[in-house]
């Protein structure tokens, strides 16, 4: 199969995934979630890609962080949405998982951009972004990537919100998008159709054979979320998965140097 197929409705890019390992949140089993350390964390162990959550904060502010309240990873409370940038560069994002993480900050979409590529990693940015209002969380995230992000082969973007997607393929259609999925659609393949996009990524858990096969079989990538028990996901390899996206790489050890 070429790399451009027009004809189908998709783009395949074979030479931007070349991991069957990527390291969910960085590393979140290893380090607190969505922070430099755990980024750090999926590196040393011998990720070379990494999956985090971008959010939209008040005054427009973009952050590494997963959860609609502060509460459950940070010393903070309260809705995300509603912190200020000043608010959130005080919180702790690192105590609650261990001592050892005590002062550790929720990043700025920014910091994690020079993180990632300092270490020469490569990048799957989720879109947290549950609201119809697209349009205040994508151009500024695609500005941003397009003022510092340097390799675009290297790069991923996705989101459950399939209109942030739309938007970004809207603005830069050059991006490697991918829908995600609990329960994958039976529309499926016209929505990835719309936006050309990379693969598809859905939860292992509910992901059958007939399914896989057919990702495939279309001519896209097929990352699986978040699985950190590699018994769980031997049959996925033989379906045609890619990559596996997991809180701890050092479960899948074996695969992370091929």
């Amino acid at each position: 199969m070429q790399n451009n197929d027009v004809s189908k409705g998709y783009i395949l890019k074979d030479k931007v995934l070349d991991t069957k390992v990527m390291g969910h949140r960085g590393a979140a089993l290893l380090a607190p979630e969505n922070t430099l350390a755990s980024i750090r964390a999926a590196a040393d162990v011998g990720a070379t890609w990494v999956e985090i959550d971008v959010y939209l904060i008040a005054e427009g502010g973009l952050v590494i962080f997963h959860d609609d309240t502060l509460d459950r990873c940070t010393d903070g409370s309260g809705l995300t949405r509603d912190a200020r940038p000043m608010d959130m560069a005080e919180l702790d994002a690192g105590s609650w998982f261990s001592d050892k993480f005590t002062g550790e900050k929720v990043p700025t979409l920014l910091e994690a951009l020079e993180c990632v590529q300092s270490l020469n990693l490569g990048l799957n940015l989720e879109i947290k972004h549950d609201s119809t209002d697209v349009e205040n969380i994508v151009p500024s995230v695609l500005a941003m990537l397009r003022d510092h992000w340097q390799d675009n082969d290297k790069l991923m973007i996705s989101s459950f919100n399939l209109a942030a997607l739309e938007l970004c393929y809207e603005i830069d259609a050059q991006r490697h998008l991918a829908p995600l999925y609990e329960d994958i659609p039976e529309n499926w393949l016209e929505q990835l159709k719309a936006i050309k996009a990379y693969s598809l990524n859905c939860d292992y858990s509910r992901l059958t054979e007939t399914q896989a096969r057919a990702i495939k079989a279309a001519g896209y990538k097929l990352l699986c979320y978040t699985a950190n028990d590699p018994k769980k996901v031997e049959a996925h390899w033989e379906w045609g998965m890619d990559a596996v996206i997991t809180d701890d790489p050092t479960q899948f050890s074996s695969l992370l140097a091929e």
